[in-house]
């Protein structure tokens, strides 16, 4: 609600609620649709035509696009605010480089920088006090070969204390952003000045975190990042959302086409599917998962199954396409070319993208996963 900040989120509640948004360029406008679904729910079931993502949720997080959107619904923005971000700049963001520049990056920067600072403010800080909710943000910092999960947890350990020379919450929250989306060969890194020393940042999706919902719950939960939150499927909700994947089998494939060149392109497209799996699946190995597409053919959805603990640590939502022929088919959609959406940069496709998420959110979104974690009064009509 109006006038609350993130530090209102620190307080203790009966529940927390964790909302955690993969990477995926323009596709994140796929997130968006689904996004826009569940604020229309949680505003019909509450009562509340203002209600924004930002009153719902306590921590979001997100990795290169799915950053962007996470930090405008830290900043209390509405969904409908946020898809005319998407639809009105995405064309601009993917400015292409100049011819001699390409040989670095497919895109200019100068866009996306002006579009953040916009929308975010220039002047705004990860600490400001104008974020409604906790933040993360994934990025790799190059200069170190690490990955970074930056957040404005006021009491995790590179946050203070307020007068540290190198609080992290000092820094230019668009700036941050800008980092976490800056996919190699697709934009130039973003240079961050922490203290005395400057960084080379990329986009989080480079890490294992272009799905970040498992680190996510860590960061929650976990001693040495400071906020300890209780665990339990009453008392916890992750939702994850995904911006689709694109397998590429190849049956035909043969060992002499494993070339240089096919290894390059390939290899990192396999880890970083890998890598979103993966989250995916430990979300709900630990997790109870209500709803979620299945992860392969042995293992299955997970929905009902157990894993080695003895009790479920939070209740689990996974919202995601495949967009391959057979997985556009399976939510008809035949007449969407896979082509045509399966890259980061499909501006020209932004509505067969929106078409995609407004499909996946009307068949895999149920009233009664989200009944347990609104007030009594409310969540009693959801069953």
């Amino acid at each position: 609600m109006p006038g609350t900040t993130f530090r209102d989120k620190l307080k203790p509640t009966p529940t927390k609620k964790l909302l955690a948004l993969d990477g995926g360029g323009i596709r994140g406008i796929l997130t968006v649709e689904v996004l826009a679904a569940i604020e229309k729910l949680l505003r019909e079931k509450s009562g509340d035509p203002a209600l924004v993502l930002a009153d719902f949720f306590d921590y979001v997080g997100g990795t290169s696009t799915g950053a962007i959107i996470a930090t405008c619904i830290a900043r209390g923005m509405s969904i409908a605010d946020i898809k005319k971000f998407y639809v009105d700049s995405g064309p601009a963001m993917f400015s292409k480089a100049g011819i001699l520049k390409r040989l670095n990056n497919k895109f200019t920067d100068e866009e996306l920088a002006k579009k953040l600072k916009e929308v975010l403010g220039a002047d705004t800080r990860l600490g400001s006090e104008e974020l409604r909710t906790l933040l993360m943000m994934v990025m790799r910092n190059s200069s170190t070969d690490s990955p970074w999960p930056l957040c404005n947890n006021p009491d995790a350990k590179y946050n203070s204390p307020p007068d540290r020379p190198n609080n992290n919450l000092k820094l230019p929250l668009w700036q941050l952003v800008r980092a976490s989306t800056a996919a190699p060969t697709y934009f130039p890194p973003e240079k961050i000045q922490i203290g005395d020393k400057q960084f080379l940042m990329v986009d989080g999706g480079v890490t294992m975190y272009n799905n970040p919902a498992f680190q996510l719950f860590l960061m929650a939960t976990v001693e040495p990042y400071n906020l300890n939150w209780p665990t339990g499927i009453d008392k916890m909700l992750v939702v994850s959302v995904g911006t689709g994947t694109s397998p590429k089998a190849n049956a035909n494939l043969r060992a002499e086409d494993m070339n240089l060149f096919y290894n390059a392109g390939a290899i990192p497209n396999a880890l970083m599917y890998a890598a979103l799996n993966e989250q995916d699946f430990l979300c709900r190995v630990f997790g109870e998962c209500r709803t979620g597409c299945q992860l392969d053919r042995e293992i299955g959805d997970m929905i009902g199954k157990h894993g080695p603990a003895e009790r479920k640590l939070f209740t689990y939502m996974r919202y995601n396409a495949e967009l391959t022929r057979e997985g556009l088919d399976q939510l008809g959609l035949k007449q969407i070319q896979p082509e045509h959406v399966q890259a980061l940069d499909s501006v020209d496709y932004i509505n067969e993208l929106m078409l995609v998420g407004q499909t996946v959110a009307a068949q895999q979104i149920k009233p009664e996963d989200f009944a347990k974690f609104l007030p009594q009064a409310v969540g009693a009509k959801m069953g």
